[in-house]
């Protein structure tokens, strides 16, 4: 139990993080650990966040195009969408449908019902582009309190969260994720080099949502800047509800789609993800 300066209790879970990285032209079978409180046992929820600086894309899902002109800082979904196998694959965006070598590809993805998940496209510490999967903590949190979790997904060396100037998450690098909990309400945070006060991110005003995960990444590079994008997580729900505003220059929300349930890929590509969230911060 770490005391917050300002009189606020903060529990730290130092659970191992779940978390897998292909290489750009590696592939891998990702299994999903299924999650509690879900809403239907035959489908999953998939969100995906595009966290590779200055590079649009077009996201593929079983040959199909899955997101058009997909930005940097964005996070698409959430999808609900039958469990099962996919192949996924990002190109530069506009390509000719699936043509020439993917930039990213990971074939034979497992997404078993029952999963919540955030699939991330991102640098690796040094620099290299990678796809990460996470599985979303929809644990119950105690009345009064949210679950924060911040995910490293920068191309920068390990890093400390800081909240008040105290240390709550230390020595944090790239794939991986750590869990806080603390009373909700806002959350005045600001990365720093692992060990130093030299302040790579922030400090910037995170809304912690009570009965919710809220799942903080720090996403860049040195050369395009570092960059926080933000995602809710409701416990006991099987999809996020969106990305909140903030007075750290996060965008405010626009509205998020319906789940999609019991869609063939073929539909998922039709519906492009309609809508979509834009939520970074550059300080």
């Amino acid at each position: 139990m770490t005391v917050h300066p300002n009189g606020r209790n903060v529990t730290v879970n130092k659970t191992r993080p779940i978390a897998l990285t292909v290489g750009a032209t590696g592939a891998f079978a990702l299994l999903f650990a299924a999650t509690p409180a879900l809403a239907d046992s035959h489908t999953a929820t998939l969100s995906v966040l595009h966290a590779i600086p200055e590079t649009p894309v077009d996201v593929y899902a079983n040959g199909e195009r899955l997101i058009d002109d997909f930005e940097p800082g964005t996070l698409a979904g959430p999808l609900t969408l039958p469990g099962g196998d996919y192949d996924l694959a990002l190109y530069p965006a506009d390509a000719e449908d699936a043509s020439g070598e993917p930039l990213l590809q990971a074939m034979d993805v497992s997404v078993p019902a029952g999963a919540n998940a955030t699939v991330t496209a991102h640098l690796t510490e040094a620099g290299e582009p990678a796809l990460t999967p996470f599985v979303n903590d929809t644990s119950a949190v105690p009345a009064g309190e949210g679950r924060l979790t911040v995910r490293h997904v920068a191309a920068a060396p390990a890093v400390d969260v800081r909240a008040g100037g105290e240390v709550i998450i230390d020595g944090l690098v790239n794939p991986n994720e750590e869990s806080v909990t603390v009373p909700a309400g806002s959350v005045s945070a600001d990365v720093v080099v692992a060990g130093t006060d030299t302040v790579a991110i922030g400090p910037a005003d995170v809304t912690v949502a009570e009965g919710a995960n809220t799942i903080v990444y720090a996403w860049g590079s040195a050369d395009a800047g570092y960059e926080l994008a933000t995602q809710t997580v409701q416990a006991g729900a099987s999809a996020p509800t969106g990305v909140p505003g903030g007075s750290a220059g996060l965008a405010a929300d626009e509205g998020m789609p319906a789940p999609l349930v019991g869609l063939t890929v073929a539909g998922l590509a039709g519906a492009a993800f309609a809508g979509r969230k834009y939520a970074t911060s550059r300080v």
